[in-house]
């Protein structure tokens, strides 16, 4: 070879993948279908993040989405030798988060249409992402137990982008 990383390996062409511990599954795998959803949900916050006006908000969703890959990695992981390395004090950040973003407007409750502007539109695609990352978790965790603060923090990040979308929509005005 002549220096060049390899893109394409071939062995995932008959519909088989490998996890982290070299096991072959199903590309449909739940356990596949799970940190594969967690990959397009940091794809997804990495989009949204872009259309945020507040820098701390925008950390903050740079700092998930580095906490993603901990999660991604250890749910392709079946050994459970791998640890994202999260604990209580990881999902209350994301509480204290929530808080402070509650401050910024007013939460009093009502049915949001996503989408009253282009940022309010990205970030609630964001949390429905999320919404189905939790959801495929937990069926996940019916056939063979996971860590579960990931499922909690998972459901406490849709609610932080939940939080933020509503902010985008009472507070930020977008331009284009």
């Amino acid at each position: 070879m002549s220096g060049k990383s390899i893109i394409y390996t071939r062995g995932g062409d008959q519909g088989m993948t490998s996890l982290l511990d070299g096991t072959r599954v199903k590309k449909y795998d739940i356990r596949v279908e799970s940190y594969g959803t967690i990959d397009e949900l940091n794809s997804q916050i990495g989009f949204a993040r872009h259309f945020l006006e507040r820098p701390e908000m925008k950390e903050r969703l740079q700092e998930v989405q580095r906490e993603l890959f901990g999660i991604s990695a250890e749910l392709a992981d079946p050994s459970g030798q791998y640890k994202a390395g999260f604990d209580e004090d990881t999902v209350k950040k994301l509480e204290n988060w929530i808080d402070e973003a509650l401050e910024l407007y007013d939460p009093a409750p009502k049915f949001i249409v996503p989408g009253s502007n282009q940022a309010s539109a990205v970030m609630h695609i964001a949390r429905t992402v999320c919404r189905r990352t939790e959801r495929l978790m937990v069926q996940l965790n019916d056939q063979t137990e996971i860590n579960p603060l990931l499922i909690k923090y998972i459901n406490r990040l849709s609610d932080l982008l939940y939080t933020y979308g509503r902010y985008t929509e009472e507070c930020q005005e977008v331009v284009f």
